[in-house]
């Protein structure tokens, strides 16, 4: 017998909700062995410093020196493009998913 859980009424389903970081797989040739990764930031900027505790030196490529994000990269919270690259202070929920793309060129 299973037992439904209704999960807007548990007071422990914020700790079992958290949002997904996927990269592409461009990220590889910089970053060998990138894979998804589960976060648990309230905000994109906590989101990256998690990111960065695991792939280290991540953040230089994906931000700036003034802490922006980078031209060549974007990032995608459950299909959207974020709109503040600046302070990276886009919303998203504990089940979000968020994508960061390098941005490719060439001819």
């Amino acid at each position: 017998m299973h037992m439904a859980i209704n999960w807007s009424y548990s007071k422990h389903a914020k700790y079992l909700l958290m949002a997904t970081v996927k990269f592409t797989y461009a990220l590889e040739k910089f970053f060998p062995g990138i894979k998804e990764i589960p976060a648990k930031g309230n905000t994109l900027r906590e989101i990256l410093d998690e990111v960065e505790s695991r792939y280290p030196r991540i953040q230089n490529y994906l931000l700036d020196d003034q802490g922006k994000l980078r031209n060549h990269v974007n990032i995608f919270i459950d299909g959207s493009l974020i709109t503040d690259r600046t302070a990276l202070s886009d919303a998203f929920l504990p089940d979000s998913e968020i994508y960061i793309i390098q941005a490719l060129s060439g001819g």
